[in-house]
């Protein structure tokens, strides 16, 4: 990951909420009621790839009672800040990635799931250059899946 976020996302600690609370003020977000508990939910174990339709199920489980477009503007708020990439599978459907290192998807079509792919798994040649005074910042691939 490209911020110094995740060694304080990735601490197992008691109550992460303090902890939480100071991730997203570093990352120059307010810690509101809604973001923390929405972080809570997407950093409380291993990394994962999560739809905002799925964040928002979860949040109804846990009794956080928040709309669904709060959870659109929370996600892309936090994949701003650097704490989540957003991986586009079509034009209506993306999800969000806790990992944020360098690396590529599978979409599994049949189950609608993203699965990692390790960066030095795929070789990209040919890359055009970038246009006068812009760089590239990274390349994205999804290999799109579906059992035979």
């Amino acid at each position: 990951m490209g911020t110094p976020y995740r060694k304080i996302l990735n601490r197992q600690h008691p109550s992460r909420r303090p902890c939480l609370t100071a991730v997203l003020r570093m990352a120059g977000l307010r810690p509101t009621r809604q973001r923390i508990a929405l972080a809570e939910l997407l950093f409380a174990g291993a990394h994962r790839h999560v739809s905002a339709e799925e964040l928002h199920a979860e949040a109804g489980a846990a009794g956080v009672e928040v709309s669904l477009a709060t959870i659109y503007n929370s996600l892309h708020q936090f994949r701003q800040a650097g704490l989540l990439r957003e991986v586009t599978v079509d034009a209506a459907r993306s999800y969000f990635d806790t990992d944020t290192s360098d690396h590529h998807h599978f979409f599994v079509e049949d189950e609608q799931r993203v699965i990692d792919i390790p960066a030095e798994s795929i070789v990209i040649q040919g890359l055009p250059e970038a246009p006068k005074g812009m760089e590239v910042t990274h390349v994205d691939v999804v290999v799109r899946v579906r059992k035979a």
